[in-house]
């Protein structure tokens, strides 16, 4: 959440800080700035409101000049939306200028310090707080070994600071001078020619480097157009890795498509075959995992997984905790990162925690994943982002290859994630219990599920038509049987992330236990109905909605003409096994959720008080 990038080189700074603000949008979009250092000033242009509509705007009334600089695009956490809230923020002085992703829960506390001290205050921010800090240090003129004076500052402010952060930090005494932090919250330095950058996400690099080093917790970078030195809080010297950005500019663009959900629902047939490119052993009918950093001995010990995730991850995990059960008969509990990092949750020697997230960088799961192994407990993570913090602190884990995804409302994800797991699944099977046949089975259906994907994504015009059908629906339901529970738990989230109707998933059974006191004929449900081993019992709860006169729209599988008698609108999936349903069935879902937000105007790429990689509690 909210993103960062900085520049120092030789070229204009404001046009750099611009567009990697604009690839940094996803992560926050209440409010955008920027400081660029010239002539010893620090000018400041920031705005409320989308970057093309604010900050874009004023830039081109308001020029900015220099070679250097920070900008900043704001998810709101504390004080509302505004111009006064916007990052950067000032110092007392006006020398020192701060962006800031995370919250300093201990705000409150040093802000009365300053006040007592004669500072003032101008939003109701807690990083303008950090700034007039990290202000007084530098003003008390601070000084340690051969560190730079404003890295000390910013070290004896951070070394007050109770919270999470990643911030970058300028100041007028020294152009082409940026000082880089984090901890809790993502930071990367991008290394150029000439040229260094720094950002909270990759996306604002990819256009100018491939080079990046990814910053640990307590991290301290002081950064020039010529070199960048890395040393943590203690002011030692900290180990760097450069890494190669594993994707091109190209795939963080939109493309022929005119939003990047639906670009990314259509990349899905491809994500999923990269998912499961060279995981595939037909010679021993299983998985094959190049990282997991865990014996196939000590894999077989596990007598028990534990799954923590949030929001689109979480639905996957219970997806994956059907799998896991199913085809390895390993018990499996799926628990809500945010609950989980602060409950005792009894752990045997035997327990495995798995950890699920897009962005490697959620800090819920990423807590979770940290109290398990302070324990002694091993953890797996499963993420698309190379390099982000949690595939880095887990044991062992997989990889994604999804490529980026910008769209808030996170689609080829899921398919990803539910790939990976059944990869997973198979993998934990074939060391114990499951049949050879089984396993190549199983296999060659994987195999066919990209192709199946490209024959779904053609009925995105009927889909639509259906969309526009219902688009006024004040609510909806989404109900579904074992594997297809978590795909209407996920096509429920999308409707509501995108298009604001209130929108349920259930499993179909528990309608009759109290929501079907919902069903009307102005509320649409949605089963998730394929011809699986329960179809005949979904059949059931169909009728029960369809005496109520409720409108039903059915997906299933291709082939099931009888089921158009009972229900108003039929979406076809190809048939495949039980197990790999979730995989077919949620891309319909996350259709009709898209093609109902455009028809009602709403923002797609950018809903209403959501952005990407929650980094905050």
């Amino acid at each position: 959440m909210c993103g960062i990038v900085g520049y120092a080189g030789k070229r204009q700074a404001a046009p750099i800080l611009l567009e990697g603000l604009r690839r940094l949008e996803y992560r926050g979009y209440d409010s955008a700035g920027l400081a660029v250092i010239e002539s010893g000033a620090v000018n400041i242009r920031k705005k409320k409101g989308k970057i093309d509509e604010g900050l874009a705007v004023l830039l081109g009334a308001q020029p900015l000049s220099g070679s250097s600089g920070v900008g900043h695009t704001r998810w709101a956490t504390h004080g509302p939306p505004s111009d006064e809230n916007s990052h950067p923020h000032l110092d007392q002085s006006g020398r020192i200028a701060v962006v800031h992703n995370g919250v300093i829960e201990n705000f409150e506390a040093l802000k009365k310090r300053l006040l007592a001290a004669g500072h003032t205050f101008h939003s109701s921010t807690d990083t303008e707080v950090l700034a007039h800090l990290i202000g007084e240090h530098y003003r008390e003129g601070a000084t340690e070994g051969q560190a730079h004076p404003l890295t000390v500052a910013v070290m004896k402010a951070l070394a007050e600071v109770t919270g999470t952060y990643g911030i970058g930090v300028v100041c007028r005494d020294y152009p082409g001078l940026i000082i880089g932090a984090r901890r809790g919250s993502p930071l990367i330095v991008g290394v150029g020619e000439g040229e260094n950058l720094l950002a909270s996400d990759a996306s604002a690099l990819v256009s100018h480097t491939r080079q990046v080093v990814y910053l640990n917790d307590y991290d301290v970078v002081t950064l020039t157009a010529e070199r960048f030195d890395v040393q943590n809080l203690g002011n030692e010297a900290a180990t760097v890795k450069v890494s190669q950005l594993e994707y091109t500019p190209e795939a963080a663009e939109k493309g022929r498509f005119p939003h990047y959900m639906l670009k990314e629902i259509f990349e899905q047939p491809q994500t999923v075959r990269n998912a499961l490119r060279g995981r595939l052993d037909y010679d021993s009918a299983m998985a094959r995992f190049g990282g997991l950093n865990m014996s196939t001995a000590e894999l077989r010990a596990v007598d028990r997984i534990v799954i923590a995730a949030c929001g689109t991850s979480w639905h996957a995990g219970l997806a994956g905790e059907y799998l896991i059960e199913e085809l390895a008969h390993v018990p499996v509990e799926v628990e809500y990162a945010s609950e989980f990092r602060y409950r005792n949750a009894p752990f045997d020697k035997n327990t495995l925690l798995l950890v699920i997230t897009q962005s490697g960088e959620t800090l819920d799961t990423l807590a979770g994943l940290r109290e398990t192994r302070r324990r002694g407990h091993k953890v797996l993570g499963i993420c698309n982002v190379v390099g982000s913090t949690i595939a880095r602190e887990a044991d062992g884990g997989i990889y994604l290859h999804a490529g980026p995804e910008i769209g808030v409302a996170s689609t080829k994800a899921f398919t990803s994630q539910v790939t990976v797991l059944t990869l997973f699944a198979l993998f934990m099977g074939r060391i114990r219990m499951l049949s050879p046949q089984d396993g190549t089975h199983l296999l060659r259906a994987l195999e066919a599920i990209p192709g199946q994907i490209e024959t779904l994504l053609q009925q995105n015009d009927r889909i639509r038509e259906i969309a526009l059908k219902y688009q006024q629906a004040p609510d909806f339901l989404f109900l579904g049987r074992q594997a297809s529970f978590p795909v209407a738990l996920e096509g429920a989230l999308k409707l509501k992330e995108i298009s604001y109707i209130h929108a349920e998933g259930y499993p179909a059974a528990e309608m009759k236990h109290g929501p079907i006191a919902l069903i009307s004929p102005e509320t649409p449900s949605v089963f998730v109905a394929p011809v699986d081993q329960i179809y005949e019992k979904t059949q059931s709860n169909i009728e029960e909605v369809k005496a109520r006169r409720g409108p039903i729209i059915a997906l299933t599988t291709e082939g099931n003409t009888e089921i158009e008698r009972k229900v108003d609108d039929v979406i076809y999936v190809s048939k495949t096994l039980d197990c790999l349903t979730p995989l077919l069935t949620v891309v319909p879902l996350q259709l009709l959720a898209y093609h109902i937000a455009e028809a009602r105007g709403c923002d797609v790429d950018k809903p209403r008080n959501l952005a990407k990689s929650v980094t905050v509690e």
